[in-house]
């Protein structure tokens, strides 16, 4: 889980830090990429990263909560759970890169508006419903004080949890409701490229984007994507044990040896199992 959503974040930014040396050197090029691939590639790939790192962070959720109760539960319904993160992100991804393939096409100008609804319903709903899912794992963890214990066998608490949890599942679903009240109130002419989308959905450009529409736009990058990728960079970084808790008298120098942790600390668990009995104990 940390090595998949760390790599899914490196490549959101090293996508949005190519797209700004684009707007840097020459934004008209950056907004008139002639190829779809190309910019698909650099406006909506970012957007399905986002939101396989949502289907990711509810996949590690409900694995802490299945272990938390009972191990012999998750290894029963293991494969549905990963099968159903696989399937969910695979459909916002084809849904979108169809979508924006026919947009780059010779599409009038009423299917394009009803292309990019569909798109925004699709993409948006399938956000709503991942927030909703992550926002309930919050809620069960929250009442699970065995939970804890496993979270913190994993450099981690509780309270981290539930906090980046709620953060990400907020700033995704209020995004979500952005994007639907913006596609659905915009003009039937084609609006301009920065006032909503988790992309640039309105790919035919006409006219010259206006300063408004460009801080909307980094409002939009900073607010909606940042800040939810930095809460989850934080929570699956590095973690690495303080060496400085033996002399204060914290900790028994010969409880912990002196070696840094990578993702672990000492207060782990032999197997999931001792996690389970407890999780019987509370139940």
């Amino acid at each position: 889980y940390h090595t998949l959503c760390l790599f899914l974040c490196l490549l959101w930014a090293a996508l949005r830090t190519t797209l700004f040396s684009f707007y840097l050197q020459n934004s008209l090029q950056a907004i008139r990429l002639q190829q779809p691939f190309a910019h698909w590639l650099l406006y909506c790939l970012p957007g399905c990263l986002l939101f396989s790192s949502l289907c990711l962070l509810n996949l590690y959720f409900a694995e802490v909560i299945f272990k938390v109760k009972c191990a012999a539960e998750f290894n029963k319904y293991k494969v549905l759970l990963y099968l159903g993160s696989i399937f969910t992100s695979l459909l916002f991804l084809v849904v979108n890169l169809t979508c924006a393939m026919l947009i780059h096409g010779e599409v009038p100008e009423d299917q394009l508006r009803w292309t990019v609804l569909a798109r925004a319903l699709v993409n948006d709903s399938l956000f709503i419903l991942c927030a909703i899912s992550l926002a309930c794992c919050m809620c069960k963890l929250g009442k699970m004080s065995s939970a804890n214990v496993y979270l913190e066998s994993k450099g981690t608490s509780v309270c981290q949890a539930i906090l980046v949890g709620s953060v990400v599942a907020l700033l995704y679903s209020s995004r979500a409701c952005y994007n639907l009240v913006a596609v659905a109130i915009s003009p039937d002419n084609v609006p301009g490229p920065f006032n909503y989308g988790w992309d640039n959905l309105s790919d035919k450009v006409h006219v010259e984007v206006s300063s408004e529409e460009y801080v909307v736009f980094g409002v939009v990058l900073f607010l909606w994507e940042l800040v939810p990728t930095t809460f989850v960079v934080l929570f699956f970084r590095a973690q690495r044990l303080s060496q400085n808790l033996t002399p204060a008298g914290m900790v028994n120098s010969h409880s912990y040896s002196s070696r840094a942790y990578f993702f672990d600390n000492p207060r782990r668990y032999d197997s999931d199992d001792d996690l389970s009995r407890l999780g019987a104990r509370e139940g």
